[in-house]
């Protein structure tokens, strides 16, 4: 797939069918503190259109060391909450019996501004392919400001809650 050129920042103003919060993403993915990093998910559109939310606290535990003078959330965790909004958001919709979407690629990831304590994540994804092989591509805001974006693919792998 090509480099997508075309932005998800409209999907911020779309109408929400319903949102979940972290109860009902911790029902979709294993993740759990101090690692489960999205704070809740819009749906805009099922199995098509979400938004993941997470709010930047100044006590997040990668601050300590990443930077202690001047705290920024890293790229690779800003990418891996995008995932887990994803996996929190249609888990239960393509796997039965639970599972977990685990990492196959990232493509075109762009990191283009900073995320620092107080600042909120919001995450417009878009699923382009979903089944046993999913792909979707993500971008990250901040104040309406591009921070990050991404294609990324996973394969569906084991149910990890039993």
């Amino acid at each position: 797939m090509s480099e997508r050129r075309d932005t998800l920042k409209h999907f911020l103003e779309l109408p929400v069918i319903k949102t979940l919060n972290k109860a009902d993403i911790e029902a979709n993915i294993p993740h759990r503190d101090p690692f489960l990093l999205v704070d809740e998910v819009r749906v805009l559109e099922e199995k098509k259109k979400y938004v993941g939310i997470k709010h930047v606290r100044a006590d997040e535990y990668y601050f300590k060391g990443h930077f202690p003078q001047k705290p920024v959330m890293p790229g690779v965790l800003i990418v891996e909450t995008i995932s887990q909004a994803f996996g929190g958001a249609i888990m239960s919709q393509i796997a039965a019996n639970g599972g977990l979407p685990l990492f196959l690629s990232i493509d075109n990831a762009k990191f283009r501004g900073m995320v620092v304590p107080g600042d909120t994540l919001e995450m417009p994804i878009e699923i382009i392919r979903l089944g046993k092989i999913s792909k979707i591509y993500a971008e990250a805001y901040v104040n309406g400001k591009l921070c990050t974006q991404a294609s990324l693919t996973f394969i569906l792998g084991e149910n990890l809650h039993a």
